[in-house]
Formats: C-alpha cells, structure tokens, sequence
C-alpha cells in the first residue's frame, strides 16, 4: 500500500502563541512519530499552494478577503475567541488547502492507496463565512 504524506515548513511559522492547545509542538509531534522505521515508506511530499479558486469551492470572496485582511504584519491577531493568525499564517493556511487538494487528488487518481495531511492551520470547524475551533478555512469541506 502506498500512502502519501503531506506537510510543509510554512505550518511550523503559523504562531498561536504560548500555551494554545493548537500550536506547531502538535506538528513537531507528529512528525517524530512517523520518522520512525515503520513510516519509512512514507511517500513524503511538501504541501503545494493552495489559492483563492479552491477556497471559493466553501467560503465567499468576502470571506476569504477577511480573513486574508487580519493577518498582522508583527504579532497576533484573534479572529475569534480562540482562533489566532500571525504574520504567516495566510501563507500556512494555503499551504493546507493545498495539502488536502493534492491529498484527495493523488488518492482519486491512484497515484497513491492513502493520503495523510499534516497541516496548520487545522481545517475542519470553520463555517462558510465564520472561522472556528483554531480554523480559517474548511480544509476538509474544501478537498
């Protein structure tokens, strides 16, 4: 069985600050366990970027300029209560797009058996126009 693994630098850069449960020690984490032996044939693959056009597929344009439009130039910025973005978290979070479209591309086109996406920002409690539970876009709505 042939399974990929998708994941990128970028994801390690999006800060959410000391303390939050959602930070790139989830992601260090992950990515210890599978440089173990059992994960060698891992088909290992950096996340391409994702853009505006597979994001439209879930979120409005007005959304989509929101949430790009918060992204501080120093700092953090919380888009709610405990979603928070920093200087580069628009690019991680094209990156994730990206990730979870080439994931369910390379299984749909049998290039590979499995695909697994480790990928920050998370993307599976955003809403349509509403970011949710550490995530801007829908990632899982969206591949």
């Amino acid at each position: 069985m042939t399974i990929s693994f998708y994941s990128h630098a970028t994801f390690f850069q999006h800060d959410t600050g000391p303390e939050h449960p959602e930070s790139s020690d989830r992601l260090r984490a992950i990515t210890r366990a599978l440089e173990t032996p059992e994960f060698a044939t891992l088909v290992r693959k950096d996340a391409p970027l994702g853009d505006a056009k597979q994001i439209r597929l879930i979120h409005p344009q007005h959304y989509i300029d929101r949430i790009f439009g918060a992204m501080p130039d120093h700092g953090s910025n919380f888009i709610d209560g405990d979603t928070i973005v920093s200087p580069a978290s628009g690019e991680a979070a094209l990156h994730a797009v990206g990730a979870v479209c080439a994931a369910v591309d390379s299984v749909f086109s049998k290039q590979v058996d499995n695909a697994f996406c480790a990928v920050r920002p998370p993307g599976h409690h955003a809403e349509p126009t509403q970011a949710m539970g550490f995530c801007l876009f829908n990632n899982i709505a969206i591949a």
